[in-house]
């Protein structure tokens, strides 16, 4: 078996396996259930694999990290640069031809290298489906800072049209960057390119500063409640305990059904976990870890069920003002 003529599937089961199980088991985590479904099939199918095929795989695996890292840095033609420097002319075009939207160079990319003070100047007083457009498109940490920048009603507009986008047509982006930035050349491509979405805007509004925030989702939960709630749930996620204070954590914990903080440690973290179990007695702590080696094997629904419980409690502490959750470092945590 040729590693030509292995599957996407096949090829990351194999790089799973050849991480070993904890390493693996972390990546997983970044998976849909279903994705983890896949490829814990295709890893049960693998009988065995050859040295020559894992070693094979591993070496096209870390050239496409490289090419991502190279284009990351100056772009396509940079990349291909590098690559040709590191491993010959023919073998870079052949890594450069394997990679398709995930390698390409995102629309505005000029932007993201602009200062956020200046790019607010540039585009502050656009359409706000024309802000919201290019904020989709820069790093969450210069979205957010641009976003809470503009006055108040655009804030809630261009936050809410975020959250609502799908697609963008090619054409639309060409015209929008060749406005915003005439003397750079364009990299689009040539097909619908996804933009936006409730995860964009979350990663924006999770930048912002509170004052911010609270003004967007007021103003959603009045005109889009379901929007607004969507938003809402996945603004603090179960991995982000370790960025409150141990007193917050204790609060929280005081709202929690140990069965669930079980369920919830499953799949969690070491860092998490650890940060959980110092901020709980003893004798709880020592339940916790009877619950959880005896346990045996769970549905991940569950589990994802019992973190959004626990993150629930932490919204509503919140939103009541008994702890404050600290957002993209600029608030104290208090008590």
């Amino acid at each position: 078996m040729q590693t030509e003529n292995l599957t996407g599937r096949q090829k990351s089961a194999i790089i799973l396996i050849a991480l070993g199980s904890e390493l693996s088991s972390k990546v997983l985590k970044h998976f849909r259930e279903d994705e983890i479904e896949d490829l814990t099939l295709e890893i049960a199918n693998l009988r065995r694999i050859s040295p020559e095929i894992k070693d094979g795989v591993m070496d096209e695996f870390y050239e496409l990290c490289l090419a991502q890292n190279y284009i990351s840095l100056g772009g396509i033609d940079y990349a291909k640069e590098m690559l040709e420097k590191a491993l010959g002319p023919t073998r870079a075009q052949d890594i450069l031809n394997k990679l398709t939207t995930s390698l390409q160079v995102r629309p505005f990319d000029f932007a993201r290298k602009t200062d956020p003070s200046q790019l607010l100047n540039f585009i502050q007083n656009e359409h706000p489906q024309t802000i919201a457009l290019v904020l989709s498109y820069l790093n969450p940490d210069q979205a957010g800072m641009i976003l809470s920048a503009l006055p108040p009603i655009n804030q809630v507009e261009v936050a809410k049209r975020i959250a609502t986008m799908d697609r963008a047509a090619p054409e639309v982006l060409r015209e929008v960057e060749n406005v915003l930035e005439k003397r750079l050349s364009s990299f689009v491509m040539q097909d619908f390119t996804q933009a936006g979405g409730i995860d964009s805007a979350v990663a924006i509004l999770n930048r912002v500063d509170r004052g911010t925030e609270k003004t967007i989702i007021e103003a959603l939960e009045e005109d889009n409640p379901d929007l607004a709630e969507e938003i809402k749930k996945r603004m603090f996620v179960f991995e982000d305990l370790v960025t409150m204070d141990d007193r917050s954590i204790q609060r929280v914990l005081k709202e929690v059904d140990m069965r669930d903080l079980a369920l919830a440690l499953k799949t969690a973290s070491e860092e998490v976990t650890n940060r959980i179990l110092k901020n709980i007695s003893s004798r709880a702590r020592d339940m916790i870890k009877e619950d959880i080696s005896l346990m045996g094997p769970v549905r991940l629904r569950d589990v994802e069920e019992a973190q959004q419980k626990i993150v629930n409690f932490v919204r509503q502490l919140d939103e009541s003002g008994e702890i404050v959750i600290s957002r993209g470092g600029e608030d104290e945590i208090i008590v």
